[in-house]
């Protein structure tokens, strides 16, 4: 099972976070995170007045013992944004052949490329699992989106930041 990295970015909004956790807790892939992404994550959410991260990264923890990747080594890393770099340091010394995240661009190829990582955003990762997994796939986005169909369901998902996957499950 593949080890994904999951930025802070796509850990809020919630509804994000809990299709791909669904993903993850069925067994499409395993997810990793650092105590940097956690506090990130605990940061923006109070900041914008919300509660439930700490017993999210909680529940994450004892569900994905394994999840909390090592700090690596950001230091070394040549990243556009240097608040960046802990992110993919981590993901690389977690072993996640995937990093997960909406800021494609704060990741050139360049520069993750030779760590044998790829950046991906959220909407092209879940086509991915859809393609090869389409009933579980589908199965989780009833779950997390329950009665929506058609036009509705498709513009729910696109909110979400999956405008692809909302296109194919349209129908």
């Amino acid at each position: 099972m593949d080890k994904v990295f999951l930025d802070t970015c796509v850990l809020y909004p919630p509804i994000l976070r809990d299709l791909l956790l669904g993903l993850a807790d069925i067994g499409l892939y395993t997810p990793m995170w650092s105590q940097g992404v956690a506090a990130e994550w605990v940061h923006v959410m109070a900041r914008r007045g919300q509660t439930g991260a700490v017993e999210a990264l909680e529940r994450m923890s004892l569900r994905w013992p394994d999840g909390i990747a090592p700090r690596g080594e950001p230091d070394v890393l040549d990243l556009p944004d240097p608040a960046d770099r802990h992110v993919l340091a981590s993901a690389h010394a977690g072993g996640a052949g995937v990093l997960l995240t909406l800021n494609l661009r704060d990741f050139p190829r360049r520069a993750v490329a030779p760590l044998g990582v790829v950046v991906t955003a959220p909407d092209e990762f879940t086509m991915a699992l859809w393609l090869a997994h389409p009933q579980p796939v589908e199965d989780q986005v009833t779950r997390v989106w329950p009665g929506l169909r058609g036009r509705a369901l498709r513009n729910a998902l696109k909110r979400a930041g999956l405008p692809r996957l909302g296109k194919a499950l349209e129908v």
